[in-house]
């Protein structure tokens, strides 16, 4: 089954429209205020619009209160909500029984380890997602271009479907698709942020987008 193909932290139109153009299967807004790809919710509702029907919606949110999901929700609309904080399996099960979206628990992975807590959070989400832990004291959780030694994949369960993100690239996202695979590993999906950037951070590259979905697709 090809993997899906979610690109990230989209913050303008021209960004949105060439990863639609390309083919991205998921379009994430991000709504964390210290990420460099924050985007206000009436610019991100005006995006939702443009991609609604044509790839799936993903509103990121690190550790938000109810009022901050209920005005994404209301305005945005999106198809699933990552959660990329802290929240615990009982915030996640609190956030799926208000507000009826499916969800996304990202899971920042260093070593083995880590690993353990994916069952847990399984047990309440749709989808998990491994991404790099993020460097000490940063301000966000993600979008950091730092990816992990995927061989700790070996200790994961190889029915568990996961999303790979984490330091890919146009460059590397073949390889790393071909690395789980023949691990036995159960990748449905990949995710890139800052890989599709070009020198300002937080700004996309469309040439790298196109790349990006290129090389995950024929690889997938």
């Amino acid at each position: 089954m090809p993997v899906l193909i979610k690109i990230c932290g989209l913050n303008t139109l021209h960004s949105l429209q060439a990863s639609l153009k390309a083919g991205a299967d998921m379009i994430g807004l991000v709504f964390h205020p210290k990420s460099p790809r924050f985007i206000p919710v009436n610019v991100a509702a005006d995006l939702a619009d443009e991609a609604r029907g044509r790839a799936k919606i993903i509103a990121l949110i690190c550790d938000a209160d109810d009022k901050t999901i209920q005005q994404i929700d209301d305005m945005v609309e999106p198809d699933f909500y990552q959660l990329h904080g802290k929240e615990t399996p009982a915030r996640i099960s609190e956030i799926k029984a208000k507000f009826k979206r499916p969800v996304v628990k990202a899971i920042g992975v260093s070593t083995a380890d880590d690993l353990a807590a994916v069952s847990q959070y399984m047990s309440v989400c749709d989808h998990i997602l491994l991404d790099a832990k993020p460097p000490a004291g940063a301000a966000y959780p993600g979008g950091h271009g730092l990816a992990f030694n995927l061989s700790i994949l070996e200790k994961l369960d190889p029915k568990q479907a996961f999303i790979l993100s984490g330091g890919l690239t146009p460059q590397t996202v073949a390889a790393a698709i071909k690395t789980v695979r023949g691990m036995g590993r159960n990748i449905i999906g990949v995710d890139v942020s800052s890989g599709v950037e070009g020198a300002k951070q937080g700004q996309k590259s469309l040439e790298k987008i196109d790349a990006f979905i290129k090389a995950a697709r024929k690889a997938g």
